[in-house]
């Protein structure tokens, strides 16, 4: 789905961002979800993973994703194995989300992929993805931002806001997020095997 141009769309004024083909498959997607997925108890992951991958999630085994999750649009989602999206979590991702294997977003967390040209006087939607990847932490309530990279190992702290690329095994903190220390890698991450 790519934004429309906001100079003949006038998104700024009330125009539509994205052309009626896309908020169509939007609207069913969310229909969808919230019929099927959203009411569903926590054991039931497979079928919600089914309800993704239908709607163009690319999933690795394993994935959990919480029915109170909120998913803009499956098709821009990337998935490794064992990876966690927990109650709450709002994946924004008008830009694609690559979140690698064994990787948890946790409650209410928010990754945010999209963002507007501020030096555009039309204020153009501009997709910008976020790769989190493997053995990551975004925990409960932290927001990573547009065109952010988290390496392998690298945590986001509660409530914490990152805006810039974390370095693998370093854990963040604050608003803006800074780096606070290291963490040991893990045995069997990724990079260990």
């Amino acid at each position: 789905m790519e934004p429309l141009d906001a100079r003949t769309s006038r998104s700024r004024d009330g125009g539509p961002s994205f052309s009626l083909g896309s908020r169509v498959l939007r609207a069913i997607w969310s229909v969808c979800w919230l019929l099927l997925a959203r009411w569903t108890p926590p054991p039931l992951h497979g079928w919600r993973a089914f309800l993704l991958k239908s709607f163009g999630a690319r999933l690795g085994p394993n994935c959990r994703v919480h029915a109170s999750a909120r998913i803009w649009w499956p098709g821009n989602l990337h998935c490794g194995s064992s990876v966690l999206i927990g109650p709450g979590a709002i994946i924004y991702n008008q830009g694609r989300i690559t979140i690698g294997e064994g990787s948890i977003i946790s409650q209410r967390a928010h990754l945010c992929a999209g963002t507007h040209d501020i030096d555009d006087p039309h204020f153009q939607l501009v997709l910008a993805p976020i790769d989190i990847g493997s053995s990551c932490w975004v925990a409960a309530e932290a927001f990573v931002g547009p065109r952010v990279s988290m390496a392998e190992g690298s945590v986001l702290a509660a409530r914490g806001v990152l805006f810039a690329d974390a370095e693998a095994w370093t854990v963040y903190s604050g608003n803006p997020a800074t780096a606070f220390k290291t963490r040991a890698p893990q045995a069997g991450a990724p990079s260990d095997r």
